[in-house]
């Protein structure tokens, strides 16, 4: 009997937004839906699991803009009021619905699930949840990894090595700082790789990173095993192809599970539905409504006219659908058991935030999926290390340049009608900053405190999320956070040029955009590229 081993890998990343300078911020939200409906819920799902003695072994990317959030005390503290202020509105909810049993019931669901994150963030993280992850991970349930520093699409740099190699080693000495164990896996964003990147992932010791398959289909030499088994790059790093079939079975915006007309319909919720002088205490000022989480209606089709959400109708779902992915699984192994050498290992990965955010019941459809595995005999939960400590046998190929997004290319972040205008910025602002590490190296003081604060500028001008927002023209926040980061940039470099401090900026920029303490600027020369990756001196490896 073939074992059809599955490696699950979880993309949790959000981009840095902190902003001290307002007592409540909008986009901050995107940080508090995603602890509150998907980082804590899967975290209580896998100590459920554990307490439950159910093995299963997952891989999470933590990128290194999301731990920084979640560590801070500015948003800890905020994230504890926007919990407060929804169970306030829970207990309105429930009373409001008194002659309504059946959304009074979700209500009530909706409050409980907010006392209990905030129990368990309590209780079981101490109130910082990556000590949750941290735990699990020197458990041996999961494998944590990381990614660029800002999660920047690396195909559009690959013309500036040294930004690349920023990026990368940034992610990975964050990822220490965060971590007992070393990351040897690296989530390349948005699945992004392009030939020669493999040699700066292997200066920093990552041993396995993910693509697309595009990669295999674009590549000159003919993979025999197609996305069925891992791959290496000729310096031995190993690339696990995410399998597209099984993934769109639950990724799909058109047919993938989320899409059944019994679960719930997530653009339906109270914050836009009911009164605005019902509702204005819990949106943003000054009449600006968002998503609250109170949301009482099913997808039930392409109409206006919603059903009523039946939790229980929907939970039976995630079990049906839990089942049918493993019945795809098993037919993609028999339609293949006469031509393939090995069992084959399928690889899929998500943005975390799909399950319990944009899905709600993605959790459950995994924990139900863990579930059955556990009882299974030719199914097998696998990580990429526990897969390159078998010694398996593999190909070496040359991947293509690709990307998971639309086509598998880079369209998405590189778009002429949209956001392709934003990159002549900040390759100009990336040439100026390695200007001013190679003009100005080992600073001191002042100085050294203005070009770490230039470069984090730099980093974060980089991030992926904001050519993306400008892609889907969702919101003008990422238009103006680019401008800010160039506009922070050039305020460095005009001083430096005039051997000149701006203490006054420099003390706001470090409060506001205070991610990377421990960054040097020095990575920006490219004179460091030369030099030994900073993961094998003393001072880190003793951590």
């Amino acid at each position: 009997m073939r074992k059809n081993r599955l490696n699950f890998i979880f993309n949790a990343h959000l981009p840095f937004v902190r902003h001290p300078e307002y007592p409540k911020f909008l986009e901050e939200d995107w940080l508090f839906e995603a602890i509150n409906e998907s980082y804590l819920p899967l975290l209580r799902m896998m100590y459920r699991l554990k307490s439950d003695g159910i093995p299963f072994r997952l891989t999470f990317s933590l990128s290194p803009t999301l731990c920084s959030m979640l560590s801070d005390a500015l948003l800890k503290e905020r994230f504890i009021a926007y919990m407060e202020q929804h169970l306030e509105l829970g207990d309105k909810e429930i009373e409001r619905l008194a002659d309504d049993p059946a959304k009074q019931d979700l209500a009530k669901r909706y409050r409980d699930a907010i006392q209990e994150n905030l129990d368990f963030l309590s209780n079981e993280c101490n109130g910082n949840i990556l000590s949750a992850f941290n735990k699990l991970s020197n458990e041996g349930y999961i494998e944590i990894i990381t990614t660029a520093a800002t999660h920047a699409y690396l195909p559009v740099y690959k013309d500036y090595p040294v930004a690349v190699n920023a990026q990368i080693e940034t992610g990975v000495l964050e990822h220490m700082r965060y971590f007992d164990k070393m990351s040897e896996g690296f989530w390349l964003p948005e699945c992004g790789y392009y030939p020669g990147l493999e040699d700066i992932l292997k200066r920093h010791n990552i041993n396995w990173v993910s693509l697309s398959s595009q990669a295999l289909v674009q590549s000159p030499d003919e993979p025999l095993r197609g996305s069925y088994a891992p791959i290496k790059c000729s310096n031995g790093l190993y690339c696990f192809v995410r399998d597209f079939n099984l993934a769109s079975l639950v990724w799909s915006a058109t047919e993938g599970y989320p899409c059944d007309p019994d679960y719930r319909e997530f653009y339906r919720d109270i914050g836009y539905d009911l009164p605005m002088d019902y509702i204005k205490p819990y949106i943003h000022e000054p009449e600006v409504r968002v998503f609250t989480g109170f949301k009482y209606w099913s997808i039930t089709g392409n109409t206006a006219d919603k059903v009523v959400y039946d939790y229980d109708k929907a939970d039976a779902k995630t079990l049906a659908h839990a089942k049918n992915f493993l019945y795809n699984v098993r037919m993609r192994t028999q339609s293949v058991e006469d031509v393939l050498d090995v069992d084959p290992l399928y690889t899929v990965s998500f943005d975390a935030e799909l399950f319990g955010h944009w899905w709600f019941e993605g959790v459950k459809w995994l924990e139900n999926l863990i579930c059955l595995i556990s009882m299974s005999e030719d199914m097998v939960l696998v990580t990429p290390n526990d897969f390159i400590k078998s010694k398996p046998m593999v190909q070496t190929m040359r991947p293509a340049t690709s990307s998971w997004g639309v086509g598998g290319y880079s369209q998405v972040w590189v778009d002429n009608s949209t956001n392709a205008w934003v990159y002549r910025h900040i390759y100009k602002a990336i040439e100026r900053m390695t200007e001013l590490a190679e003009r100005f190296p080992n600073q001191k003081s002042l100085k050294q405190r203005f070009l770490n604060q230039a470069v984090r500028e730099t980093l974060l001008l980089m991030a992926s999320d904001w050519t993306f927002i400008i892609h889907n023209q969702t919101t003008d926040y990422a238009r103006k956070r680019l401008e800010g980061h160039i506009q922070n940039l050039n305020l460095v470099y005009d001083n430096m040029c005039k051997n000149a401090v701006n203490t006054e900026w420099l003390v706001k920029a470090e409060k506001r955009n205070n991610l990377f303490s421990h960054i040097d600027y020095n990575i920006m020369n490219t004179a460091h590229l030369d030099e030994p990756s900073p993961i094998y001196t003393t001072d880190f490896m003793e951590k």
